[in-house]
């Protein structure tokens, strides 16, 4: 009777423990990162009777989650990826929208300025048409700036996510460390502190990137995509943020470990800060750039049409738009005095990529801030031989020490100060400096074309001028001659040239006089019409409206290519998830498959019990009698 009373009781609590563990689980189906437990039972060691042994019931040996490593590491690294994608995804897709809509984008108000500058080329002495090419020079120049003021925000954000990011890094890795230890001193971990420690890590590593690896003693070691310890063993690195050496205003990711603060390379962090960096480097940093090379391009090439002009004062032009020198900034650690100042050397050499300069043993060298790649750089950095790098040309002010280092941003500030130089209508110089009659008395077939200014800066420029023909292949300019002439030859002198077309005779003449104040000469807005379709970037081979269509179409592709990666991510982090559930996911079909015959389980141990009980009472009242 004691033998049988013994089995049910250890039948009857093996059971009962065993729906426990059932309950847990379907308690927990809806908590992320829960692994369904499983409960192991064994033989209790059996009684010896002599003629054999007798079985002393059953007992839990063991209450361990179902797990698989391999599913657990595949579902760690897709859940970073994931999130890095997904974080470049949202991002790049805010700086598509700014760009290619019309009402943010550049486009629109870029074609309505050059249509005012055409409407301007057919009637140069109107006010109104004067007034509008000034109202949209001033709307276009705006919208260059509130798209670098745009930009500058998402930069802000950039940065505060980066700041939160790291706080949750710092909690996580802490957090996960603290676990470290509790599980490697224990004899048995709990499952759900090992499910509580996965779950942590999946969050870390969406955040930075990277894989968790297994070591001796039951804990787990966490390293970045870079390969970067934020966790070893009870060991917690901490991510903090620093100052970046060229711009303070801008943020860089530093981690503290072992009393150290080193900072990290953005290219060596994945997760949702790796997203946010890339994000920042790939698509904010080289939009910015490129918008401000346009707008450099946009106002060196009309600034110098501008100028090749009069107004209606019978000024010469001056400039029409301000635009900013690119911006050249000393590392923090820079040891000597030099100041670098640049200006541009080449437009058509000018690629927007920012160049960090480094002088070491007397000599200087540049490479791309990003890829690192080496850039030609000539010159000494004298006023008279300026340092001429990526078609910039810096003159260097004080003295340079070994290993100072200098960020040329060539093109990224240039939108945002982007401004129109004249408020005066009357400015506009719309016509040709000079203008060529024929004499009255001219016999000949000989018509001038356009005059083109080829040296606006020439003293000599508006210096009356008079070309006489002796004869229809010889011509006398001011006196000196003779010089040969043939049909669609080109007659140049004080800085402007001409062509005839047709045959002069002897005798015919044409003046070169200055354009009189007020005149209706459209010769130079006619010019300034065409400066957005100059070949003026690329070494002369894209155009302004080509730069414009480029970039728009290029951050459009960018947020394209991340919104597809991110889907089909998600896709592969959907199957790495259900890879997961199908071994430690909580199956309500099967734990109630499993409460029935655990129920049915206890209910016959408690009738074992029932039946020693009815034993036991048997026997005691066969003593009674």
């Amino acid at each position: 009777m004691a033998n049988i009373l013994s089995t049910g009781t250890s039948a009857l609590l093996a059971f009962q423990r065993a729906l426990s563990t059932v309950s847990h689980n379907v308690a927990n189906i809806n908590t992320p990162g829960y692994s369904r437990q499983r409960v192991d039972f064994e033989a209790r060691s059996p009684q010896f009777i002599g003629a054999g042994y007798v079985g002393r019931g059953t007992q839990i040996v063991d209450v361990r989650r179902v797990a698989d490593d391999l599913a657990n590491a595949r579902l760690i690294d897709s859940g970073g990826e994931l999130a890095r994608l997904e974080q470049l995804s949202s991002l790049s897709a805010r700086v598509d929208t700014l760009m290619s809509d019309k009402a943010t984008g550049i486009s629109g108000i870029w074609s309505s300025f050059f249509d005012s500058v055409s409407a301007l080329s057919s009637n140069a002495s109107a006010p109104a048409e004067r007034q509008d090419m000034l109202g949209q020079a001033n709307a276009l120049s705006t919208r260059f700036q509130q798209l670098q003021g745009q930009f500058d925000r998402l930069a802000t954000e950039v940065d505060s996510g980066l700041t939160a990011s790291a706080g949750e890094v710092n909690r996580l890795a802490s957090e996960i460390a603290r676990l470290n230890g509790n599980i490697g001193s224990a004899q048995t971990a709990s499952p759900d502190m090992l499910d509580r420690r996965d779950q942590m890590i999946r969050d870390l590593v969406s955040l930075t990137g990277g894989a968790a690896v297994q070591q001796d003693g039951g804990a787990v070691n966490v390293f970045s995509s870079g390969g970067q310890a934020l966790v070893v063993g009870v060991q917690a690195s901490q991510l903090t943020m620093v100052e970046d050496p060229y711009r303070p205003e801008r943020q860089q990711l530093a981690l503290q470990t072992q009393g150290q603060t080193i900072r990290l390379d953005e290219r060596v962090m994945g997760g949702a800060i790796g997203g946010l960096l890339e994000f920042r480097s790939q698509v904010l940093d080289q939009t910015q750039s490129e918008l401000g090379r346009i707008a450099l391009a946009l106002g060196t090439t009309f600034n110098a049409d501008h100028a090749a002009g009069v107004d209606q004062y019978g000024d010469m032009g001056g400039s029409f738009f301000n635009i900013p020198p690119p911006a050249v900034s000393g590392h923090a650690a820079n040891t000597g005095t030099a100041r670098l100042s640049a200006s541009i050397g080449n437009l058509g050499a000018v690629s927007g990529r920012n160049l960090v300069l480094q002088f070491q043993a007397g000599a200087w060298s540049a490479t791309d801030a990003m890829t690192g790649v080496a850039a030609t750089v000539t010159g000494t950095g004298t006023a008279a031989d300026p340092l001429r790098v990526g078609g910039m040309a810096l003159a260097l002010e004080g003295a340079a020490q070994d290993g100072d280092r200098f960020l040329l941003q060539p093109t990224a500030q240039t939108a945002r100060g982007l401004t129109v130089a004249i408020s005066d209508p009357a400015r506009i110089a719309a016509a040709t400096p000079v203008q060529i009659q024929a004499a009255l008395g001219n016999i000949g077939s000989a018509l001038p074309r356009a005059v083109r200014i080829v040296d606006a800066g020439d003293p000599t420029l508006r210096t009356p001028s008079t070309i006489e023909f002796l004869d229809a292949n010889q011509y006398m300019l001011d006196g000196d001659g003779p010089f040969a002439f043939a049909p669609g030859d080109t007659i140049s002198a004080n800085g402007w040239s001409v062509s005839l077309d047709g045959i002069p005779a002897a005798g015919d003449s044409f003046i070169m006089a200055p354009t009189a104040p007020g005149s209706s000469n459209n010769g130079n807005a006619a010019l300034l019409s065409g400066v957005e379709t100059r070949a003026a970037l690329n070494g002369g081979s894209l155009t302004l409206n080509g730069a414009i269509s480029g970039l728009t179409t290029a951050v459009g592709s960018a947020a394209r290519q991340a919104g597809y990666a991110a889907e089909a991510q998600a896709s592969l982090h959907e199957q790495a998830q259900a890879a997961r559930e199908s071994v430690s996911g909580v199956n309500l079909d099967e734990e109630a498959a499993n409460m029935l015959r655990l129920q049915q389980a206890y209910q016959a141990a408690a009738q074992l019990i029932s039946t020693a009980d009815n034993l036991f009472q048997s026997l005691l009242g066969a003593v009674r009698r």
